[in-house]
């Protein structure tokens, strides 16, 4: 009987965290309330920048990251107010700042807290491919994909107990979960899962980056580029990424759709 009631209880909590994307339009199911992970994103995002301060704003390269991450942010907004769906970006405080590390990286926590690596800058060359990766990292914090992986990492872990009472029992464990989740560190995760996320975050960031003025079709030749760039590199299999064919294959079927939302600047 009790084990009935807990399962019941459980189900509830699925059901009343189920969101809708307006962007897919489909929905997916997190354990823990958006506010929570605000929360939690503003203070891991001020530890992280505490231990590795970020370049200053008269740097030329936190400028164009600036410039870029705003002009994507102001596509999101109107995107979602054109669906009547600004609710969802509730309690966004977009911040955008450059750390000086060799790492070919970017990502953004829940709220719009975007930390861009300067070893990505050579990669993406100029402001366009630049918006390709800010579009698709920007994509995974709205679409709530961290959200779903933390809540998936506290269910092993804890078996779904509430954010507040995993970080009272295991802080370091816990705050572990959210920088995998968020891309802050590296982890195979759940592949399929993980997989399944980039493709969304593809397609979703394309989108805010064609409405924020930037070509969509530069998204082709920049993968191109990385797949060319060479090294050693894991089969799709055990990758959280697809693999360069697959996002290229994908990123060309997307592309017309992408393609409607383009108004240069």
């Amino acid at each position: 009987m009790i084990k009935r009631i807990l399962s019941i209880a459980s189900l509830t909590v699925f059901i009343f965290a189920c969101s809708k994307n307006a962007v897919t339009g489909k929905r997916s199911m997190t354990l823990l309330p958006e506010s929570e992970m605000m929360a939690m994103s503003f203070t891991e995002y001020d530890k992280f920048l505490a231990e590795h301060p970020p370049l200053p704003e008269s740097d030329t390269r936190v400028q164009l990251v600036k410039s870029c991450g705003t002009r994507i942010q102001k596509a999101v907004e109107q995107f979602y107010a054109d669906k009547k769906a600004s609710n969802d970006l509730k309690g966004f405080q977009w911040t955008f700042n450059v750390v000086d590390e060799n790492t070919i990286n970017a990502w953004c926590m829940p709220g719009g807290k975007v930390v861009v690596y300067t070893g990505l800058l050579p990669v993406t060359q100029d402001e366009q491919s630049l918006a390709v990766v800010m579009g698709h990292e920007i994509a995974h914090a709205i679409a709530r994909h961290g959200n779903q992986r933390m809540s998936q990492g506290l269910l092993v872990q804890f078996g779904g107990a509430a954010l507040s009472v995993a970080l009272s029992q295991k802080p370091a464990l816990t705050q572990q979960l959210f920088q995998q989740a968020y891309g802050v560190t590296t982890g195979l995760g759940t592949l399929k899962y993980s997989r399944s996320h980039e493709s969304e975050a593809d397609k979703m960031g394309l989108i805010f980056a064609a409405m924020a003025g930037y070509n969509p079709e530069v998204a082709i030749t920049f993968w191109e580029r990385m797949a060319s760039s060479g090294g050693q590199k894991p089969p799709e299999l055990l990758s959280t990424h697809p693999s360069d064919e697959t996002r290229i294959r994908d990123l060309k079927a997307f592309m017309p759709e992408a393609k409607k939302y383009y108004k240069a600047q």
